[in-house]
């Protein structure tokens, strides 16, 4: 189980721009990486929009936003243009990176999902903030807040 102060594990997945993406790419900035259950949903796409409306402010604090869920590029895809997002959705279909960083949940039909977390990721590459159980609305400011301390 990762905790606040352990180096973020690396990783690499497929972007919705069609480029692989490792964490380490962006070391000396701060990651908001945050982790979602699916494209299209009603919280998720909340979740999302509230990512971008803050991107300018997070950018002030040398931040970038990653999204990971199970779905695939072409998902995530639509569901940048659709909702104009402005940062990358990565793609996880084998669930390799959501369950190293511990966000996979069995669903209630009995298939794997996702639940919703997020890793606010120091310019050193540790964790200086987990955020979990919180409305998806309130994500990107609770990032902020913890981005501002």
């Amino acid at each position: 189980m990762l905790s606040i102060g352990d180096t973020a594990p690396d990783f690499e997945l497929l972007g919705n721009d069609n480029k692989k993406h490792r964490l380490s790419e962006f070391r000396g900035k701060s990651v908001v990486l945050y982790f979602y259950p699916k494209d299209n949903t009603p919280g998720c796409t909340r979740e999302a929009c509230s990512f971008r409306d803050s991107i300018a402010k997070l950018a002030r604090k040398e931040a970038v936003v990653l999204g990971v869920s199970r779905d695939s590029i072409d998902s995530h895809s639509s569901f940048a243009k659709k909702y104009n997002l402005n940062f990358l959705l990565l793609s996880d279909p084998d669930a390799k990176v959501i369950s190293k960083y511990d966000a996979s949940k069995e669903g209630a039909s009995g298939k794997p999902g996702t639940i919703r977390k997020t890793f606010v990721i120091g310019k050193d590459g540790k964790i200086a903030k987990i955020i979990e159980q919180v409305k998806p609305e309130e994500h990107a400011k609770i990032a902020l807040e913890c981005l501002n301390k």
